[in-house]
């Protein structure tokens, strides 16, 4: 069974960084690419970045400059968002998705930018 687990949220001022992590268990059969979404208060869950199998990199524009998508394929597929210079409006749960044969979800990392 995969299973997603994202560690590294937390409370941060404005001007800020964080480094979320996302760990994959088990053995899925294929991962064509692997994303963070984020979801805010009252608002839609949105895409924030993705990382394909081949290592290209997609981003919001909201985060363009600010935040970076890497994964380690040697340490099981982790997947990592380095976020700098964060805002307010950074504010949300974050979650860590797996697409490949079927789509995965972790339960998702709370992070609050606020003085």
């Amino acid at each position: 069974q995969v299973q997603l687990a994202e560690s590294g949220g937390g409370l941060v001022q404005p001007g800020g960084s964080l480094r979320l992590s996302c760990a994959v268990s088990g053995r899925p059969f294929s991962i064509d690419e692997m994303g963070w979404f984020r979801q805010a208060p009252g608002k839609q869950r949105e895409l924030v970045a993705e990382i394909t199998a081949g290592g290209s990199t997609n981003y919001a524009d909201s985060v363009k400059g600010r935040f970076t998508i890497s994964r380690d394929n040697a340490a099981g597929n982790t997947v990592y968002l380095q976020m700098n210079s964060l805002k307010p409006e950074d504010t949300g749960v974050y979650y860590c998705r797996l697409h490949g044969r079927l789509y995965y979800w972790g339960q998702g990392t709370q992070v609050t930018v606020s003085s």
